[in-house]
């Protein structure tokens, strides 16, 4: 018997130890997905926009093949990646994010030129296309939406793997995947509940209550305009991230005038505004990380648009 409570006892004292592991994993993944929260709110900011014009019955069916890809990104590649590379090689994490910041820079000054040039497809275009080729087309999304949230998924990772580099290995790869299924839920359901609010009007304007029928025709009316919105953030959303990763890792790497000169910028900012200080010191670095972003952005589109014009001049 005495055997009996002995073995009790040991089963106890691991169940407190795992329970209390636990608690520190949950705790430190919170604080993980807190730390990336700029980045959260551009990844839900820029999704939208991969869906405007399209068919409605087949918003939700896309913005899920854009989850599980989201998912795979960050389970199958940037999570091994990131735990590999912070094991055994972590000066490489910072060139490879800016590799991703430049292409983030890209992304955002691409659209603005398209909107600029006027070769930005109208909701009606892109319906056209959504009605000529379907599968095409909403593969052509899908894959645009993947490869723009992997560079995304990366900072988020990245940021979160910073929070808890003290970790052991095996803790940091339970947080990170914590992190990346809570934050790839939390994204895609406020994308889902955003892209359908539309539908939700819909059915609540054919309600007998004047109320809820008022407030239902006033969902209807507004979501193109929120639609639109969230589409012009989530451009800005790709110059600011993108031209942040940017502004640090050229820090980093041992380059500081640019990141010093935003940094005292922004705490003469802070510092003169009194109860809005760190807000407006916080909109202050964003604001510089966005014209960083878009100036890159600006010349890796020149080079792109160019080198098929010499290309093409040489044949």
């Amino acid at each position: 018997m005495s055997g009996l409570f002995a073995l009790l006892d040991d089963v106890a004292a691991l169940v407190r130890l795992t329970a209390a592991s636990l608690d520190d994993i949950a705790g430190a993944a919170g604080r993980a997905g807190v730390k990336a929260a700029g980045v959260v709110v551009d990844d839900a900011a820029v999704t939208p926009r991969y869906v405007q014009g399209l068919e409605p019955k087949r918003e939700l069916s896309i913005i899920g093949r854009i989850a599980k890809g989201s998912l795979r990104n960050k389970l199958l590649f940037i999570l091994p990646a990131a735990l590999l590379l912070s094991q055994f090689a972590p000066w490489a994490l910072t060139p490879i994010l800016m590799l991703g910041g430049t292409y983030l820079c890209y992304e955002g000054a691409e659209k603005i030129w398209e909107l600029v040039a006027g070769h930005h497809p109208s909701p009606e275009e892109t319906q056209e296309a959504a009605v000529a080729e379907p599968a095409a087309h909403e593969k052509k999304v899908v894959s645009g939406a993947v490869r723009t949230d992997f560079i995304l998924s990366a900072e988020i990772m990245v940021i979160a793997l910073n929070e808890v580099a003290s970790e052991g290995l095996l803790s940091r790869a339970v947080i990170l995947l914590v992190v990346a299924i809570a934050i790839t839920v939390l994204v895609y359901g406020v994308v889902a509940l955003i892209v359908k609010m539309d539908d939700a009007g819909l059915v609540l304007a054919q309600r007998d209550s004047p109320a809820v029928a008022g407030l239902g025709r006033g969902l209807v009316r507004a979501m193109p305009i929120v639609l639109s919105v969230l589409s012009t953030v989530g451009i800005a959303a790709m110059l600011w991230v993108g031209g942040h990763i940017l502004l640090v890792g050229i820090d980093e790497l041992g380059f500081h005038p640019i990141y010093d000169f935003v940094h005292h910028v922004e705490v003469l900012v802070h510092d003169a505004t009194g109860a809005l200080g760190g807000f407006l010191g916080w909109l202050t670095n964003t604001v510089f990380s966005a014209i960083l972003g878009l100036v890159v952005g600006a010349i890796v589109v020149a080079v792109m648009h160019l080198l098929p014009k010499r290309k093409a001049a040489a044949h």
